[in-house]
Formats: C-alpha cells, sequence, structure tokens
C-alpha cells in the first residue's frame, strides 16, 4: 500500500499480498488469463481530499476498480507523530498509516484533462510521485472486477481493456534511473523512468510549467509550493545562479 498526500490532492495504491513476480512480462500480451485475473485484485483511486474537522472524504476521479456507489469517508485519529488511525464511520476497518516523509512542504500536482475527464495527473510530495493514466472508458458500476468480469462473461481483450489503468508511485531522485516507478498496477512498469514527466518543461504559463499538450488536452496546476528553481531540477530547466 503506497499513499500521497497533498494539502488537497492525494494518490493510493494496493497491491495483494502474493501478487506474483511478472517481471518477465512487457505488455498484456505476455500474460496468462490466469494472471490478467490476478491484476483485476490490485485497488487504487486518486482525486481530491475534503475534510470537516476529523472526518475526511476521498472523492475518487480515477478508480482501478468500478464504482461501488460507496461514498470514501472515514474518521481520523491521530496517534503520534507520522501516525494516525482510519476509522470507517460504522467500524467496519480501521487502517494504520504511517507517514515516509513529510514532504517538507513541497507540493505539486499536475492534472491533465480530455473532453471534460481527467485523463492524467501527477502528484509530487518532497521526493516522492504518484502517476495515474486512465483507461479509455469508465467502468460499469460493479462490486468488484472479479464480479464485472464474471457478469459481463468478458473476453480476453475485454479484461485488458478494463485493467488498462495505470497507477505508479515511485522516487523522483535515489533510484536507478530519475523519476524511477517502484510500484504500479502494470508491473512492466516497475524499475522504468516516468516518461510523461518528458512532456513537462520550465518556465512556462501553466503554474511555471511549460507542457507539451496534445491536442484536445487541458493542463492544470491546482497545487503548487514547489519553487521556480526546484522545478527546474525537477523537469530540466535552467536554473537561476546563485548570489
Amino acid at each position: 500500500m503506497r499513499y500521497l498526500q497533498t494539502p488537497s490532492w492525494f494518490g493510493d495504491v494496493r497491491f495483494p499480498l502474493g501478487r506474483p513476480n511478472l517481471s518477465r512480462a512487457t505488455s498484456f500480451a505476455d500474460l496468462t488469463d490466469d494472471e490478467l485475473r490476478g491484476l483485476a485484485k490490485q485497488r487504487g483511486f486518486v482525486g481530491r481530499t475534503t475534510a470537516d474537522d476529523l472526518i475526511a472524504t476521498w472523492n475518487h476521479e480515477i478508480d482501478f476498480q468500478p464504482n461501488s456507489g460507496s461514498p470514501d469517508i472515514g474518521r481520523l485519529e491521530r496517534v503520534g507523530r507520522g501516525r494516525m488511525y482510519e476509522h470507517a464511520l460504522d467500524s467496519s476497518y480501521t487502517e494504520h498509516w504511517w507517514s515516509l516523509s513529510s514532504g517538507d512542504g513541497r507540493f505539486l500536482t499536475v492534472r491533465v484533462e480530455r473532453g471534460g475527464r481527467l485523463d492524467r495527473i501527477l502528484i509530487v510530495v518532497g521526493d516522492h510521485f504518484y502517476y495515474a493514466r486512465n483507461r479509455a472508458k469508465d467502468l460499469p458500476g460493479a462490486p468488484s472486477l472479479d464480479s464485472l468480469i464474471a457478469t459481463t462473461k468478458a473476453t480476453r481483450d475485454q479484461i485488458i481493456g478494463y485493467l488498462d489503468c495505470e497507477l505508479s508511485v515511485g522516487r523522483i531522485r535515489g533510484g536507478s534511473v530519475p523519476w524511477e516507478i517502484q510500484y504500479s498496477t502494470l508491473p512492466w512498469r516497475e524499475g522504468r523512468h516516468l516518461e510523461f514527466v518528458d512532456r513537462i518543461g520550465v518556465p512556462g504559463p501553466i503554474g511555471g510549467l511549460a507542457p507539451r499538450a496534445e491536442p484536445g488536452e487541458r493542463w492544470t496546476v491546482p497545487v503548487s509550493t514547489v519553487d521556480s528553481d526546484d522545478l527546474g531540477v525537477l523537469f530540466g530547466g535552467p536554473r537561476r545562479s546563485a548570489p
């Protein structure tokens, strides 16, 4: 489980215990039908967080699983520095969270919409990032991907369409490559450079960024506490000389 939180935007991804090692794969084509069904047990979502005192609501804009129709709301309980519990309002679960980094107050969210729908999002907290790419079409409502596959008697191509949603987390520096993906719902992406950031330059007119937008895309930067020098370091732009 990996979770990133800016002051308003979040990303969450969760992998089932015992997910098989699929490092040999380079795409869905290399997976067996059983391995595809195994990927359907992954979970993850990204969107906007709102809070009223200690009651938090996570509004999902991209969800790896189908929309169940139930709101994602929890009660937060802080239990020490960098630690908290999340309790379901009906007491059906409790989750224990540890903070790996405060991000040193450096947060960035880059959104890309297409046709009024969130297509991609990049969330940066300090040296950690969360990247999501939406599937081509939203999933029909269902209790789970497993049940959707079963009830629709999905073909292999349909299953691949359901699964083709990337939720990846990683480190900007310190890995084998810059912007290294460490965990992903697409296992063959792990260990690779996040190519999406190569489309971002600085300085520019959108939150200090100069994206290479494709036709039909709308880019916004709803959160940025990263100064221009650090944006240059993140995305390969020029840096001002020290005084």
